[in-house]
């Protein structure tokens, strides 16, 4: 199985995201979503889970939860929009990952055996930060995890 996961869209969803994110089986976006267009055009491509970010306002941005729990294959997935809002062990909770963005900054770190996940933005460039999205490959148990930089 194969995991598009996309953050800090700010309602801009870039074509290379569009085209970058074909034949996933499934897109996690990390919040700052900016319109809900952009799940929409995302749900074309695949079921999407999707969390509020900080910035997401208004009736629809409401429906989001801060928080989502997903479930693939036989693993649990943490996702929230900013980690410093992470009010629980994931390790102990029996998470694999847990996904996150708010900083525009890819990351990718192990502790205690989950991973640690932000594919940056994939909206407006900010400052000199990439533009980039990343993809989980899950078999069995194994996350195996790849960043691509979008070209602005």
């Amino acid at each position: 199985m194969r995991i598009g996961v996309i953050s800090d869209t700010h309602g801009f969803l870039r074509p290379q995201a569009v085209e970058a994110l074909k034949g996933v089986n499934l897109i996690i976006h990390a919040g700052d979503v900016g319109s809900p267009e952009i799940l929409e055009n995302l749900g074309k491509i695949a079921p999407v889970k999707a969390v509020r970010g900080n910035t997401d306002r208004g009736e629809w941005a409401r429906e989001l939860p801060l928080t989502e729990v997903v479930e693939v294959g036989e693993i649990q997935i943490y996702v929230l929009h900013d980690l410093h809002t992470l009010d629980l062990d994931p390790g102990a909770a029996g998470f694999a990952a847990v996904i996150f963005g708010h900083s525009h900054r890819p990351h990718l770190e192990r502790k205690n055996g989950v991973l640690f996940l932000n594919p940056g933005s994939a909206g407006p460039r900010r400052l000199t930060l990439p533009v980039s999205l990343a993809y989980l490959t899950l078999q069995g148990r194994e996350l195996q995890t790849q960043f691509m930089t979008l070209t602005p």
